[in-house]
């Protein structure tokens, strides 16, 4: 046997003994399996991330937000409880209506109880950008963060380390209502899906025209969806909407009549 077969063969038991160890350490890897998200989950583990808070201390962040809620914010049932999503969070305004649940410990003045709020806005830029997750809340949001009596102080910290998970939205009684988009005319028309349960955010929005064919739409801005149509959209019509995790579809059947005007909201009777 020559000096390279010999070698040859003392290294082969080296190397399938080097295999199986290899194999085995794969095992005791932690899987980073996709898990989407269904309305029975209510313990998805926590995060870190940086918050921060704007507008004013018992505010609803800004007058709307760049995902097209407007005054909708402040009123029932977001109330307030509302974040703009740095990057990780905004995902080129596809993480519209998204929900998570956030929490502190690490300032004296946190209670350590989550807050549930939902994307209602963009943070741009600086830490939003820079930070991996970061949440810019409403000011009264983060004041719920803290002790009873001690929201002014966590406030005074202004940037803060917190835990948060993502988790269904959920409006018990409330079905999704679609608001027409003042910019609307017969051959243009844009629609805000709100109040959107389960997921929250939506990863497609289809419309159909009376008994016409499905005719996908695309992101306008923030939430609020467009069909650039050439021609006349008259009504009945029907929105058939795609969660943005679960991929989960509905049907609001003839949810916008004839005659639908823009600005106006019309109610539906359905939500994830």
């Amino acid at each position: 046997m020559g000096i390279f077969e010999t070698m040859a063969a003392s290294s082969f038991p080296r190397l399938s003994s080097l295999l199986v160890f290899v194999g085995f350490l794969s095992l005791l890897r932690p899987c980073a399996c996709y898990r989407p998200m269904n309305s029975s989950d209510t313990n998805l583990g926590t995060s870190p991330a940086i918050a921060t808070w704007y507008g004013s201390a018992a505010g609803a962040g800004s007058t709307g937000g760049a995902c097209g809620y407007g005054d909708a914010v402040a009123r029932p049932p977001f109330s307030s409880k509302i974040a703009a999503g740095g990057s990780s969070l905004w995902k080129s305004a596809h993480g519209c209506g998204a929900c998570y649940q956030v929490s502190c410990t690490a300032n004296a003045a946190c209670s350590g109880s989550p807050v549930t709020v939902v994307i209602t806005d963009q943070c741009p830029g600086g830490p939003c950008d820079s930070d991996p997750v970061h949440f810019d809340l409403s000011g009264t949001a983060f004041g719920d963060l803290a002790k009873p009596g001690q929201a002014n102080a966590l406030r005074s910290a202004g940037s803060i380390h917190v835990q948060y998970t993502r988790v269904p939205c959920s409006y018990p009684g409330v079905h999704i209502t679609f608001r027409v988009d003042n910019g609307s005319n017969p051959n243009f028309f844009a629609v805000l899906p709100e109040y959107v349960g389960g997921d929250g955010e939506l990863s497609a929005v289809e419309v159909q025209d009376g008994a016409g064919p499905w005719r996908p739409m695309q992101i306008s801005f923030g939430a609020v969806w467009k069909l650039n149509s050439g021609t006349p959209v008259r009504g009945p019509l029907s929105l058939r909407l795609t969660a943005g995790v679960s991929r989960k579809t509905l049907v609001a059947p003839n949810v916008i009549p004839v005659g639908w005007r823009p600005g106006a909201t019309y109610n539906s009777n359905v939500n994830f």
